[in-house]
């Protein structure tokens, strides 16, 4: 193994738990982000993008590049991809930062999405309404994340509200998919091709923000199962991605349906760094660096992660718990931002669900 210098697109809480993978494998990490502090400080050397020859300071200094966010610049990315690799690539980026050619190419490689059609005007939307049929989710094409730049439209009543709230960006205007769950399948592809994919997560959301996932998935079939994998396989091969890639999806009674892509780690797998033998974020450094990929299955028959947002709460509550970790980001409290993680995990879903009704609290705290 070949001692790595990894540049970090970014300075969050997703670089800050790539580099505490990535350490214990003697890995250096270089954070390029305009934040003096943030979750990455003293995790590596920090390079200011306003600063005097920052990019070309920031090239000489690794010798791989990742990012942590699908808003990342692709024009920032294809210039440091001349003198270095980038991983994930450029069609990875390009594909899940616009939700239209995301859902395209969703549909030409024969994976499910809602139906869809592009909005730029007040008239298309009410023609999206139209043709798709009461309810639609409209998105922003680019940007949004967290529930951002999204709105539902119930009614015809509603469509005013929603064009004045997102007029002014491309939209997408999507039917709305009838599904039981929602869930995700996580998986690291090598330089090599070689695939190891997580157990599947079901998620729970609160007003667009992600607050529990579990693992594994209640009374999954296993065709559905092997639906996902089947999925993630295929899009890691058709974009030739090295990294990890996130595959969120809708279950519902005829089969899988995709929402979206992220090529990154991903808020739904952070229950991996106590729960399978190798984290989402350990196998991102491992494929990104050229080392063979780590062991992605569970280490105990159920795992939960709760997210915290908005508000610290009560520490001592989870510390107390012998099968809880808390995980903290180093952030300052503000509604809706996420603070940090708790880890569960037991001998049997029945001792997850005892663990998160102590801990109940972060769950419904909202900020």
């Amino acid at each position: 193994m070949t001692t790595k210098r990894v540049g970090v697109i970014g300075a969050g809480q997703l670089g800050r738990m790539m580099a505490l993978a990535g350490i214990p494998l003697d890995i250096d990490f270089v954070f390029y982000d305009e934040a003096q502090q943030s979750p990455c400080s003293n995790l590596g050397t920090g390079i200011r993008p306003s600063a005097n020859n920052a990019l070309a300071q920031f090239i000489a200094s690794v010798d791989v590049v990742t990012y942590e966010s699908e808003n990342t610049s692709l024009e920032l990315v294809r210039k440091i991809n001349l003198q270095k690799p980038v991983y994930p690539g450029e069609l990875s980026l390009s594909k899940s930062q616009h939700r239209l050619t995301e859902k395209t190419e969703f549909n030409d490689l024969g994976i499910a999405t809602a139906q869809f059609l592009r909005v730029t005007s007040k008239d298309e939307l009410s023609y999206a309404c139209q043709q798709l049929g009461l309810p639609i989710v409209v998105k922003t094409t680019t940007e949004g994340y967290d529930g951002k730049g999204q709105a539902v439209i119930k009614t015809v009543a509603d469509i005013d509200a929603a064009w004045h709230a997102l007029a002014g960006n491309e939209l997408i205007a999507e039917s709305f998919v009838n599904f039981s769950r929602e869930l995700s399948v996580i998986a690291a592809r090598d330089v090599h091709g070689n695939i190891q994919v997580y157990p599947i997560a079901e998620n729970a959301h609160h007003e667009g923000i992600l607050r529990v996932s579990r693992v594994p998935v209640k009374d999954l079939c296993p065709a559905k199962e092997q639906q996902a994998k089947d999925f993630i396989s295929l899009l890691l091969n058709h974009l030739d991605h090295v990294g990890v890639l996130t595959l969120e999806l809708f279950d519902c009674e005829d089969g899988l349906v995709a929402n979206e892509m992220a090529p990154r780690v991903h808020n739904s797998g952070h229950w991996s760094i106590e729960g399978s033998y190798c984290s989402q974020f350990e196998n991102h450094v491992r494929a990104i660096c050229g080392m063979p990929l780590g062991n992605p299955q569970a280490k105990q028959a159920a795992s939960a992660m709760i997210n915290i947002i908005g508000k610290n709460g009560d520490r001592d509550c989870v510390l107390a718990n012998a099968n809880a970790h808390l995980h903290m980001y180093g952030k300052s409290e503000r509604p809706n931002r996420k603070l940090g993680h708790i880890n569960v995990f037991g001998d049997s879903e029945g001792e997850v669900d005892a663990s998160l009704e102590t801990l109940a609290a972060f769950i419904d705290e909202c900020g």
